[in-house]
């Protein structure tokens, strides 16, 4: 019953629209076109099929109609931006469900993590080498760089409900303002990214490839970067002593087993 619920609420939002005269000013078919992406956002919320599937209905029902034309229903899948998201999010979901940048990450903290300040920065060049090859920011800290973190504050005695400012507000706070940076330096770091580079050629004919933002954007980001572990080396932690965290590499070395 919930299932057929969530293909019937979509339908009566785009079917009510569909028939309400068109209002002034408007030609039927774009006022169609209307009614029928309501009921997208709302099939996209109520989600009787994945949002690919809802997509692919959406487009078949806009050329049944004659809404669209065929060509330009699919037009979206001829944009060289989208297959680039496309792509990286492939190499992201290999990242993730093969362990890789988890792997990534523990080599790097058992290799450099002798300190808060290093530990910080061996979670920034994680973030900074999955970057380019993740255009979800979230899924990036959520999938790998979050766990991670929230291992090393646990393996300190810091938590949100106790000892939050032992180490752990000061890593979670790092990666917060890393992911951001990391997340501006590639085309591919963020999906928005490539959309910004594709309204750009569209409303000014200004090309930017992946290698221009790159090249544009490697050294602010790394300045900022270099600014933002510094900056954080001034925080204010309740035990000084845990500034200096050679045990660290224990975690990682159990994880790589």
């Amino acid at each position: 019953m919930k299932k057929l619920l969530n293909w019937i609420i979509p339908a009566a939002f785009g079917l009510g629209l569909w028939f309400i005269p068109t209002p002034e000013g408007l030609t039927p078919q774009s006022w169609h076109l209307f009614a029928i992406f309501v009921a997208t956002i709302v099939g996209f919320i109520t989600q009787p099929l994945p949002i690919g599937g809802v997509s692919i209905v959406v487009i078949t029902v806009a050329a049944l109609t004659g809404t669209l034309k065929i060509s330009e229903g699919i037009s979206g899948f001829a944009n060289s931006a989208i297959w680039l998201i496309v792509g990286a999010f492939l190499f992201s979901r290999g990242f993730i469900k093969t362990g890789l940048g988890k792997r990534i990450a523990y080599n790097l903290i058992s290799a450099f993590g002798s300190s808060s300040l290093r530990l910080a920065y061996a979670l920034a060049l994680s973030d900074l080498i999955l970057a380019p090859a993740t255009p979800s920011n979230t899924a990036r800290v959520g999938g790998v760089i979050m766990p991670i973190t929230t291992s090393l504050a646990k393996a300190f005695g810091s938590e949100p409900q106790d000892g939050p400012r032992k180490i752990g507000s000061f890593l979670m706070q790092s990666i917060y303002q890393v992911n951001t940076i990391t997340s501006a330096m590639f085309q591919t770091s963020m999906a928005g990214n490539t959309l910004v580079a594709a309204l750009a050629l569209q409303s000014f004919g200004i090309g930017i490839t992946w290698g221009d933002w790159a090249m544009a954007a490697i050294v602010p980001g790394i300045i900022a970067l270099i600014i933002n572990g510094v900056s954080g080396k001034r925080w204010k932690m309740e035990d000084r002593n845990v500034f200096f965290v050679g045990e660290a590499v224990t975690l990682p070395s159990e994880a790589l087993k």
